[in-house]
């Protein structure tokens, strides 16, 4: 949908809100209410940049081996309050990845190799 309202935002002067509402059949109070929402996600967006930087520097601090966990700890340490999960997703969107240190292990299923004596029945 903000493709949409950031191409009638684009095209506006040329064509007008009412027409560029029309074809592609989005309400103009919506396209409105997403105009002046404008600054609202222009200081989301700060805050996620500031978080961001603050978020690599504890990484590279750490030596490049805190995951999300560590680095929320210490951003908590510092002040900050924000959830595990929003340090996760931009970990994640920046590829800022800790260090796994631990193996994965696989359970182990045995299986038998030899082949037991046939049923004397001969099933």
């Amino acid at each position: 949908m903000t493709s949409r309202f950031r191409f009638i935002s684009t095209h506006h002067a040329t064509f007008g809100v009412k027409r560029l509402c029309r074809v592609p059949a989005v309400s103009r109070s919506g396209f409105h209410r997403w105009t002046a929402s404008e600054p609202a996600r222009q200081a989301h967006a700060a805050d996620e940049d500031a978080l961001a930087e603050q978020i690599t520097r504890i990484h590279a601090d750490s030596g490049g081996t805190y995951g999300s966990p560590r680095v929320t700890v210490e951003l908590h340490h510092q002040g900050a309050r924000v959830n595990r999960k929003r340090v996760e997703r931009i970990m994640r969107q920046r590829d800022v990845v800790g260090r796994h240190l631990r193996r994965r292990t696989h359970r182990h299923i045995p299986v038998s190799t030899s082949r037991g004596e046939p049923h004397p029945s001969g099933e």
